[in-house]
């Protein structure tokens, strides 16, 4: 189980070279997510990708839940009052209908998703904004006091935001 270690640098230099230093400490590039202003230069670095910016997770998780409810009631109605076959109610079509509700339900919610600013990154905006990089390390529950102290150590200009104690699945 891996945790998220949260870090506030205060330019682009200074994210390359903790980078570099977490390469050295066997940190993988793919755990490593950068996130800066859009004009930063940010090459070199591993930017953070849609599911680490964005909400496109919580809400197609949202989605699915909503989406499968909803079909469900509507797969109860149609099952009742507009059988197919016969005179007797067809709960297949509930079972159908929650699975199409859900798929909706995902596939649209992801879209509003992907969109909106992750709440998860919200107190870190401002900052952002005046031209630091946040820097996203997920390090196995084991290590986490090593690399904290090992970042400590060698960039004192960095900022240690917090740890998060449980990371999403996917990103």
């Amino acid at each position: 189980m891996r945790r998220r270690i949260y870090w506030l640098l205060p330019d682009v230099g200074s994210a390359r070279r903790t980078m570099d230093d977490l390469l050295l400490a066997r940190i993988g590039a793919e755990h490593m997510h950068f996130v800066g202003p859009e004009a930063a230069d940010m090459s070199g670095l591993h930017a953070a990708n849609i599911l680490q910016t964005s909400d496109v997770i919580r809400a197609a998780q949202a989605g699915l839940v909503i989406g499968g409810a909803l079909g469900a009631v509507l797969g109860a109605v149609a099952a009742v009052f507009f059988p197919i076959v016969g005179d007797s109610p067809q709960w297949g079509m509930v079972a159908v209908l929650a699975g199409v509700g859900a798929m909706f339900g995902a596939w649209s919610s992801s879209m509003i998703g992907s969109s909106t600013p992750s709440s998860r990154l919200k107190r870190f905006t401002a900052a952002i904004e005046k031209g630091q990089i946040l820097l996203m390390v997920d390090v196995p529950r084991s290590r986490i006091d090593e690399i904290e102290a090992r970042l400590q150590a060698l960039h004192p200009e960095a900022h240690l935001e917090g740890v998060e104690p449980d990371i999403p699945a996917f990103p």
